[in-house]
């Protein structure tokens, strides 16, 4: 069975995977307790619990961030070794410097934390190896039924396949009209087509469907009311398109959201005492980090200054919150006056403009540094959808519908879309970075906020995405 967490998806099994791995981390401690210390098994050591828990957290971050609970990531054995042995040794790094300044959280001495080790291979690999089996032969995946056949029913079936481990299969199309042929060469499933859609039902029981997702292209058709109540009464879910699809995806579709939906649809709450805490929270951050990076801040003005000429700040114009043009600040990566020929472009991830320092600060995120400033005015927050200049922002809601609903929250340093999607220079890439903004608006809590910063220090480790 699936459940939500902040509205997004995740399959059950997922979850398990996650939590007994943990288990078996807990385990090789353990076991090598009992070994080499000689500790009694079954008898409850409370200060030994705590020990473990916080080798099992360690180890357990280290391999979140190495990509290693990516289930839809697919990686060669030796891949997946590589970044196993790297995970193991950051975190046996991280143990050693908390050993170093609190000693009373040793558990044992080298002897015992080398036994460990080899306990943690071994069990990790054999936990990896037996979820990878189930994983690649899709056991335990839900059958859903998709009732329509437009580019929303589309867009659905192709994250489900593009997402191996989504928990999901596509058993069944249930065609709006027999003129639709897109699905008729699917295969792996039942394509119907029934007028009103009779019989409905019954399909899903023979096919042993227990989700039945409303995709339909239009309603003013005839919407099948008898034969979905039937399927709901029965015990069959029934859940309209745009919702599954925001569930699976983190993300909205602007290009066929229903109007209807949106206006009825849970979400875009915005309490007072939310927004006061999410406004305590950017003024204490952007001070402790302004102090705390102040030798990073000098240091890299200085370096600006000596691998090219200009100023070591760069301001422009965004527009923010309630469409509110402000100037935003950060260090400048490109050569001075780089828009003077061409007029304002975005820039592209090898853009020639960029100086060689630009590179590094740009691709570690200490350009982005000098906003805090606008965030400690008030005129950015931590978390939010990345501004953007007027210039482009008249051009795109031309374009992409629903673009406007991006002022209705401040602008931040980091974004939900920055996460997800990473970078872009296009019509396109905005269209699809709207998708994700839309998500955080419609869904955005101090919750959220600290997932997106988490996932936003594995982005900067990594150094993909923008």
């Amino acid at each position: 069975m699936p459940f939500t967490v902040l509205n997004q998806y995740y399959p059950v099994r997922n979850v398990l995977f996650v939590i007994g791995e943990g288990v078996m981390i807990y385990a090789s401690v353990l076991f090598a307790d009992w070994i080499v210390l000689g500790a009694k098994p079954f008898v409850i050591d409370e200060w030994l619990v705590l020990k473990i828990f916080l080798v099992t957290f360690v180890y357990q971050t280290c391999l979140y961030y190495n990509d290693l609970y990516d289930l839809n990531t697919t990686y060669s054995f030796s891949e997946m070794g590589v970044r196993l042995l790297q995970a193991l040794g950051i975190a046996t790094i991280f143990l050693a410097g908390i050993y170093f300044i609190f000693p009373h959280t040793i558990i044992g001495g080298g002897f015992f934390f080398a036994v460990t080790l080899v306990f943690l291979m071994l069990f990790i690999i054999f936990w990896r190896f037996c979820c990878t089996l189930i994983l690649k032969r899709g056991l335990f995946n839900r059958k859903i039924i998709i009732l329509g056949s437009g580019e929303l029913a589309r867009n659905i079936m192709n994250e489900i396949n593009s997402r191996k481990n989504c928990g999901y299969i596509v058993a069944s199309i249930a065609l709006e009209s027999h003129g639709d042929t897109d699905f008729i060469k699917e295969k792996n499933m039942a394509v119907f087509c029934k007028e009103h859609h009779e019989g409905l039902c019954e399909v899903t029981k023979n096919l042993g469907i227990r989700k039945v997702v409303v995709a339909l292209r239009d309603r003013r058709a005839g919407f099948p009311t008898k034969e979905l109540l039937e399927c709901r009464i029965s015990g069959t879910d029934v859940i309209e398109g745009d919702s599954f699809y925001e569930m699976l995806t983190g993300k909205l579709s602007v290009k066929h959201l229903n109007p209807e939906w949106l206006i009825f649809s849970s979400g875009f709450r915005k309490s007072f005492i939310s927004c006061f805490m999410k406004r305590v929270t950017d003024i204490v951050l952007s001070s402790v980090m302004l102090v705390a990076l102040l030798p990073v801040i000098i240091i890299t003005a200085i370096l600006i200054k000596v691998d090219s000429k200009g100023p070591a700040l760069f301001s422009q114009e965004r527009v923010g919150e309630k469409r509110k043009i402000y100037s935003i600040h950060k260090f400048r990566s490109m050569i001075t006056d780089a828009e003077k020929e061409t007029g304002p472009k975005w820039a592209g991830e090898d853009d020639p403009r960029i100086t060689r320092v630009g590179h590094f600060i740009r691709k570690w995120r200490v350009d982005e540094i000098p906003q805090l400033w606008n965030v400690l005015k008030g005129e950015m927050s931590f978390v939010g959808p990345r501004p953007e200049r007027e210039f482009f922002v008249k051009r795109l809601e031309y374009i992409i519908p629903y673009y406007g609903a991006r002022f209705t929250a401040k602008p931040g340093i980091t974004g939900w879309a920055q996460v997800c999607y990473g970078y872009g220079a296009s019509v396109k890439d905005a269209t699809e970075k709207l998708n994700y903004d839309l998500f955080y608006i419609k869904n955005m809590s101090i919750a959220m906020d600290m997932v997106i910063v988490l996932r936003t220090v594995k982005t900067v480790i990594s150094g993909i995405g923008r």
